[in-house]
């Protein structure tokens, strides 16, 4: 394995958190931050200081705004099913993928995306394709005979 990954194709590459958020925000503004990414620190009393410092602080969300430059604000294509395993900031942009003008965005078309994500995650989870539905049929499915009840007196509920 090459242990000299360059990642001088990516678009985070030199680009500290504050540029980044300072970037988005003065392109797209909270409103559409929150509407795209659904973090609060874009939506309860918003300004850049705060965001980056709640960012800083928290991998999960850091990532997805990151993910969202890259995609979103620098039109790269997705990720290969193997580089959407690692963070935005560790992917490797192949050279021939050069970054294009942000898309146009909108409150509205963030508003049909949730819907349909949440469509989709209802009928997923209705389907029982989440990880978790096994063993949850699993502890629920059990008879109600009072031995099973005194093993886990909350197992109906879980």
């Amino acid at each position: 394995m090459n242990t000299e990954i360059n990642y001088k194709n990516n678009p985070l590459n030199g680009v500290g958190l504050k540029a980044l958020v300072t970037e988005l925000v003065d392109h797209y503004g909270f409103e559409i931050l929150y509407a795209y990414l659904n973090i609060n620190c874009f939506k309860t009393n918003p300004s850049i200081e705060s965001s980056i410092k709640f960012l800083k602080k928290t991998d999960w969300a850091r990532e997805k705004v990151e993910a969202f430059y890259m995609y979103q604000y620098k039109s790269l294509p997705r990720a290969s099913s193997e580089q959407f395993k690692v963070p935005p900031r560790d992917r490797i942009i192949p050279d021939d993928q050069k970054p294009g003008e942000p898309a146009e965005l909108s409150v509205e078309d963030a508003e049909q995306l949730n819907e349909k994500r949440a469509q989709k995650a209802a009928e997923y989870k209705k389907s029982g394709s989440h990880r978790y539905s096994k063993k949850r049929r699993d502890s629920t499915d059990s008879s109600d005979s009072p031995n099973d009840k005194n093993k886990d007196p909350w197992g109906k509920w879980n």
